[in-house]
């Protein structure tokens, strides 16, 4: 019966043994990845804490990412013209965009807008001049993007102007 003791003990021993893996196996660290991204002429960073196996390689560069772009949004265009005076010599661009937010929680971003100008397609953030800028959104609620903006005719001339799109992209 002693026998019969000790063998099973010696078989569920081995049978740990073999099927449990090794430390080495169920190593993991925690690193913290530094991630950059550019939008218009200003460069955002944050850092991203993530669990990796223990042989995973650290690196000390930046990774760049695409911007983080607020799921969900939406906008609607309230006002948005350009005029000419040629008595001033001068252009008037302005606009007002409704901002849209339909999610639970604030956003910290930079609305972009892809404008059409006699035919080219440009990107650009016109928060620094708007006199409403909307950096900042409130969970479930709207910001009116407001901008009005007057030029010198003999920086050129637009014969057209087209809003394309808007998206909002997430800075914080």
């Amino acid at each position: 019966m002693q026998r019969f003791v000790k063998f099973k003990f010696l078989l569920i021993l081995t049978t740990l043994f073999w099927n449990c893996s090794s430390d080495e196996e169920d190593c993991t660290k925690t690193i913290t990845l530094l991630q950059t991204y550019v939008l218009g002429n200003q460069t955002y960073s944050y850092n991203r804490i993530q669990e990796v196996p223990c042989d995973f390689p650290e690196s000390e560069d930046p990774i760049q990412i695409d911007p983080p772009i607020l799921e969900n949004f939406s906008f609607e265009v309230l006002n948005f013209s350009y005029t000419e005076n040629s008595e001033t010599n001068t252009s008037r661009f302005q606009f007002e965009i409704e901002l849209n937010n339909p999610n639970d929680y604030d956003v910290v971003g930079v609305p972009i807008l892809t404008v059409n100008v006699n035919g080219l397609e440009t990107k650009n953030n016109y928060s620094n001049t708007a006199s409403i800028p909307c950096n900042t959104i409130d969970a479930n609620s709207n910001c009116i993007l407001t901008f009005d903006q007057e030029s010198s005719l003999d920086l050129g001339r637009i014969n057209s102007i087209e809003l394309v799109t808007v998206e909002y992209f997430l800075t914080n």
